[in-house]
């Protein structure tokens, strides 16, 4: 059986996203959670992952860091971790890679605190920019590949990769339109995603 190492389910959307897609496809794991206190720096956490950081997934004596690499790995393995279409596929691993890489200014600004509820005096001019890009994207998937979820009708690795959002946009009430308000809605109300935040 795999074990997914993470770290505090209240602020850590990198583990977030392996463990919600892993329980989403029903695939087996078993949950190792350190708290952030018990690294010190990166030297504790280099004992179970090479980077010194989580989500580390380990197969055996297998190490697999970084969600984004994680999820390529389950891909070979097991069913519905990317679309099955190759147009949809394409698309959902560059709005995943995307959201790995992009949106510095949500990130920096509105940090993941699941059991927060935090209202923002203004939205900066660098934040309303990801936060329209964000529903461009929603926008483009759910009506390019015609599902409820982002890459088609069953919810895989992209639509894992944006379930952290999902709880900045409700900690911090982050304005969207209403398709994408949809959407988070969507996200918040998932079975597990609502086994993470609770």
């Amino acid at each position: 059986m795999y074990e997914l190492v993470i770290t505090n389910k209240n602020y850590s959307s990198w583990s977030m996203r392996p463990w919600v897609l892993m329980r989403a496809l029903r695939i087996p794991f078993a949950e190792r959670l350190l708290p952030f206190h018990a690294n010190q720096g990166t030297g504790d956490f280099r004992n179970f992952s090479p980077s010194g950081r989580v989500p580390c997934l380990r197969d055996g004596a297998l190490q697999v860091w970084d969600s984004l690499a994680i999820s390529e790995y389950l891909a070979e393995r097991h069913a519905g971790v990317w679309p099955q279409d190759p147009a949809a596929r394409a698309w959902a691993r560059s709005a995943a890679a995307e959201m790995h890489s992009g949106f510095q200014t949500l990130r920096s600004m509105c940090g993941m605190s699941v059991g927060l509820r935090v209202r923002l005096h203004q939205v900066p001019a660098s934040l309303q920019s990801d936060l329209s890009r964000l529903a461009a994207l929603w926008a483009a998937g759910l009506q390019t590949h015609g599902g409820g979820w982002l890459a088609g009708e069953h919810f895989t690795t992209v639509d894992a990769f944006f379930a952290p959002v999902a709880t900045r946009v409700q900690t911090y009430g982050l304005p969207l339109p209403a398709g994408a308000a949809a959407y988070v809605q969507r996200l918040l109300e998932f079975a597990p995603v609502q086994e993470w935040v609770n």
